[in-house]
């Protein structure tokens, strides 16, 4: 993590975590747990958690609430990013996305290579802007929330570090 000694105060920022998931319940929920465990470590603060099974339309809902909240910067969600017929978390977000982040997926599936080689490929990783709430997309997996987390979303939510964040965006990003 790069912060200069003359950086800003941290900002924490307020962000909700959506396990989809048919089968995780709050006490088997690892990755969810270990999202939340990261962000309030890091000086955030958790707006909620919820679980939800692999339906479109419920995690379409769940998300377009999240990002109707002011109060709600960032949406981390875990799960249904794969190949099978129930994973359907990038169809049910990116219609809410005004901009699509595509550098996340890149990035995330570049780092996931130097841990589970070419099965990376099978990751359908994204996130997104919505009505100015930054929303990151993860496999299910406690390793690829761990990954995304550590290596990419931590340091993207950090306003000391440089060269830029997605902290510094947030006011800007609902600009018309």
């Amino acid at each position: 993590m790069s912060h200069p000694d003359n950086s800003p105060p941290f900002v924490p920022l307020d962000i909700a975590v959506l396990t989809v998931s048919d089968s995780r319940t709050e006490e088997t929920d690892t990755s969810g747990r270990l999202l939340v465990e990261r962000l309030t470590e890091a000086g955030h603060r958790l707006a909620a958690k919820v679980i939800l099974a692999d339906d479109l339309y419920r995690i379409r809902a769940q998300v377009a609430q999240w990002i109707a909240e002011p109060g709600v910067q960032v949406v981390l969600v875990t799960g249904g990013t794969g190949m099978t017929g129930r994973d359907v978390t990038p169809e049910a977000l990116r219609p809410l996305f005004d901009k699509e982040v595509e550098g996340f997926g890149e990035l995330f599936r570049w780092l996931s290579f130097e841990e589970i080689g070419t099965s990376t490929l099978q990751s359908r990783a994204l996130a997104g802007i919505a009505n100015g709430t930054v929303v990151f997309c993860m496999p299910g997996s406690t390793g690829a929330c761990r990954t995304a987390w550590d290596r990419v979303i931590r340091d993207q939510l950090d306003n000391r570090h440089r060269p830029c964040n997605f902290v510094e965006l947030l006011p800007r990003l609902t600009e018309r």
